[in-house]
């Protein structure tokens, strides 16, 4: 197999981890932020019950991309202040769009809504690529894709 078929090969399978951990840690925010403003295990304000849902989902996420998604054997000290600002970056882009773009442009709300679901995943493993845990994929760990 040429050396452009097996990076193909595990780019593919990148993308594939990138989406079922990207699924995992939205399913266990809905989850979460479900059960909190339900009452379950406590009763809490569905703003607080959200924000505590998505802290979790984001430290899901991380470890998610790090350990299966791109396999990171770099340090928590650079690559996690990093990843919390992609993620601050992606809940500015979702809240922008909105704002933009419907309160502004005056267009229907599903717009920025599919335009965020479509623009901050890519960016997402874009960053995570290239920023995030870039520097460990340059040397992949015990062979890992």
């Amino acid at each position: 197999m040429s050396a452009a078929a097996v990076s193909d090969l595990r780019t593919g399978q990148r993308l594939i981890r990138f989406l079922m951990t990207g699924v995992g840690a939205t399913l266990l925010y809905a989850l979460l932020a479900a059960m909190f403003s339900a009452g379950r295990p406590i009763m809490m304000d569905p703003v607080a019950g959200s924000v505590i849902a998505y802290a979790v989902a984001s430290a899901f996420s991380y470890a998610g991309h790090k350990y299966f998604t791109f396999s990171s054997g770099g340090a928590h000290r650079f690559e996690a202040p990093r990843f919390v600002v992609l993620t601050l970056l992606g809940l500015a882009i979702s809240s922008a769009f909105p704002a933009i773009l419907s309160g502004k442009l005056g267009l229907p709300a599903q717009i920025p809504i599919v335009l965020t679901c479509l623009f901050v995943p890519f960016v997402n493993y874009v960053v995570l690529r290239h920023w995030v845990f870039g520097k460990t994929l340059a040397r992949p760990r015990n062979g890992s894709l």
